[in-house]
Parts: structure tokens; sequence; C-alpha cells
């Protein structure tokens, strides 16, 4: 081989070769990891009503680590997420020194039941909040379905303004609401829709006149529903035999 030229210079370029990409990969890595490359800049987005900038600048000061190349982006994403009321993140680098932050808050939709909170897309988070929202309560991972179910009960009701602000779901999906608060109203699980809309269409012939409240409504009846006095009085039954 020694007697071999071209099998010199061959060798002899591949050893240069090889030794510029290791100073080429050192001098990435010097670069990388310079501390002439710090994040000087970041940009906070999103409409933030919850998250305050105390709790931003928390996570900036103890949980953003590295430079804008070494940056962990996941960690530092979950640092944000863990913030209560930050739903989701999405971060991205800006050369040459910043750090874009978009923040989703949850929107609160109910309280659920006396442990957190619901948002507007069904999903349980834990935060505190002093707003006067609904409560729903149900077997674990019905949050959705009470979340859409709240939704379409208010909506239904709005055109007799009455409005839930207590919603159950039991394990066999019955269902029952309250109503601001003084009117019970069982529902039960079949024909649901239907039997409400009986109930709403009802209403302001029926309960709106009475001259003393109601406590207590069955609609579980196939031709209409009973009603229950709060001192206890019987009331006449405007239905059949409940089912």
């Amino acid at each position: 081989m020694w007697d071999k030229p071209q099998a010199l210079n061959w060798l002899a370029n591949l050893l240069i070769g090889l030794a510029v990409l290791m100073f080429l990969y050192a001098a990435l890595l010097l670069v990388v990891h310079s501390p002439l490359f710090p994040v000087r800049q970041i940009r906070v987005e999103g409409s933030l009503s919850h998250v305050t900038r105390e709790q931003l600048q928390y996570i900036v000061k103890n949980e953003l680590k590295g430079t804008f190349f070494t940056l962990d982006l996941n960690r530092t994403r979950s640092a944000f997420e863990k913030l209560p009321w930050v739903r989701q993140v999405s971060l991205r680098r800006r050369w040459p020194d910043r750090l874009d932050v978009n923040i989703e808050e949850h929107v609160a939709l109910a309280r659920w039941g006396t442990v957190g909170l619901v948002n507007t897309l069904g999903e349980r988070f834990d935060a505190a909040s002093n707003d006067p929202l609904p409560v729903l309560e149900g077997p674990d991972g019905s949050e959705a379905e009470l979340a859409r179910g709240y939704v379409s009960f208010r909506d239904r009701l709005a055109v007799v303004s009455r409005k839930p602000s207590h919603v159950w779901l039991s394990a066999r999906r019955a269902w029952r609401l309250e109503l601001d608060h003084v009117l019970t109203v069982e529902v039960g699980r079949e024909d649901v829709e239907a039997r409400l809309d009986k109930f709403i269409k009802a209403y302001p012939n029926t309960l709106a006149v009475l001259k003393r409240p109601v406590s207590y409504v069955d609609l579980r009846y196939p031709n209409g529903f009973s009603v229950r006095l709060p001192a206890g009085t019987a009331a006449p039954k405007a239905g059949e035999k409940a089912a």
C-alpha cells in the first residue's frame, strides 16, 4: 500500500475530510452551547383572562433553561401547561434570540361538583373561579356528555327564561335538572329532548301562572308531568302514572 501513491492520496484525503468534519462538529457544538446565544425575548400571545404576569415570569425565571439552540421546547411547554388555567401552549423559536409563546386558556363552562371545573369543550381541569357557574355532577368520564347536555338544556330553556343551575347525570344515564337554584326537574333517561320540549311548551300556561312556587317537577309521564309544592301540598297531576 505504501508504494501506491493513488491509495495514499485517497487515504490522506479521507483523513483530512474526517478532520474537517470533526472540526465543524466541534465548532457547531461550541456555537450551540455558547452563552453568546441566549434567549433574550419572550413574547406571549393569546387572550389571557386568568393567567397572570407573575405566573408567566415565574415560569420564565425558573423553567427556561438553555440557550436559543438548546432550550428544551417540550419541557418548556409542559411547564407553562402546568398553570391551572392553561389548556394548551405552542412554542416557536424566532432568530436570533426570541421565543414566541402562544397560550390558550380554558374557558369555564361549569363546575364539576366541588372538585374542579369543566371547559366549553367538555374537558375537566383543576382551577379556582369566583364566577357564578352552574354545577355538573356525574360519573367520571362523563364530563363531555354533561357539558353537551347542559348547553342543550340551557338553550332550550332560554325561551321560558329559566336556566339550569345544577345538572345531574346518573350512572344509568338519567338526567335531573335544578332550574335557577329553586326548581328540580326530573327528566329521566328516555326521550329526554321530547320530554323537555313538552314541558317548555306547557310552561307558560301552567307553572308560569301558578300563584304558588313549585319545587319539583317530574317529566317521566307519557302525556304530561307532575308537580310538587314546597309546603308539600299535593298538586294535580298533568298526566298519567309515571313510567
